[in-house]
């Protein structure tokens, strides 16, 4: 992992990250609307991204998101000292190797430098592998159950969990 650097992504690599996710996506018209969004969020200082980077390329990723008004069901998920992470992806051929635990500690080192005691997240029920992820990284603290609703208007449901930092 020599090669491998944690960082707080740029608004110019995060538009050319979002550039790539958009054309890997092209048929689902919801990534074009996160992508506006998140370049928003960023230059507004509502959330923070980190990338880890493995010769030059991003092959983990996640996103903190500082402000209540970006998060649905904020209630109880996010405020001045609790932050909520989202987005979480890695390259499928980097799973499983450390590289997303280097990012995720990384990430949360610079929360709590930030001032954050406590992150929290969303999981839909039916996605077993990423809950046992979740669980496994110490989300075991749960907050609540809601809805969320994608751009395209599909609706999910949703459980919330936190953890200390």
């Amino acid at each position: 992992m020599s090669n491998f650097v944690c960082k707080v992504a740029s608004i110019n690599e995060m538009n050319s990250r979002w550039d790539y996710l958009v054309r890997s996506n092209r048929d689902d018209s919801n990534w074009v609307i996160w992508k506006e969004r998140s370049l928003e969020r960023a230059s507004k200082g509502q959330s923070i991204t980190y990338y880890g980077i493995l010769d030059g390329e991003i092959i983990t990723e996640c996103t903190a998101l500082l402000d209540s008004s970006i998060v649905q069901n904020s209630d109880g998920l996010v405020n001045d000292t609790v932050a909520y992470l989202s987005a979480f992806r890695t390259v499928e051929e980097y799973q499983g190797k450390g590289y997303f635990s280097s990012l995720f500690k990384f990430m949360l080192s610079d929360l709590k430098s930030r001032g954050y005691e406590k992150v929290t997240l969303g999981v839909e029920p039916n996605v077993v592998t990423n809950m046992q992820i979740y669980f496994h990284y110490g989300f075991t603290e749960f907050v609540k159950l809601g809805t969320e609703v994608y751009p395209d208007g599909e609706q999910i449901y949703v459980l919330y969990y936190a953890k200390n930092i």
